[in-house]
């Protein structure tokens, strides 16, 4: 049992050891998955709202016209909420006006949050 145990948990550390984030990368999917509809400039509107600054953000804050659903989500916008909201915005905030199926690449969502996370 013991021994379960401690191949379980270098499995664990295993997995997240690789996914460890990279910046770079990140910029690179968000030029190619974001940059249609969000700007990282401060206050910049495209079809979405400015992603400058996002981490740490409450949802809905930001000057844009969100739906009501996003607005009273009460989420703040850290990188576990990200990392659940863009494997799958709707499933996340039901209602929300934001039509992107979602992220399914577990590392490509990891570097995207950890370079949203230098925009500030």
């Amino acid at each position: 049992m013991k021994r379960l145990l401690i191949l379980a948990a270098i499995a664990a550390l295993a997995s997240t050891a690789a996914f460890a984030a990279d910046v770079e990368a990140g910029g690179k999917v968000f030029k190619a998955q974001c940059t249609a509809c969000h700007a990282i400039v401060e206050h910049k509107k495209l079809i979405g709202p400015s992603l400058y600054g996002v981490v740490g953000r409450k949802a809905g804050t930001e000057d844009y016209p969100y739906s009501e659903a996003n607005k009273n989500s009460g989420l703040v916008w850290d990188e576990a909420t990200l990392d659940k909201y863009l494997t799958s915005p709707k499933t996340v905030v039901p209602g929300t006006k934001m039509t992107y199926a979602g992220l399914k690449n577990d590392e490509q969502r990891a570097n995207l949050i950890a370079y949203l996370a230098t925009v500030k």
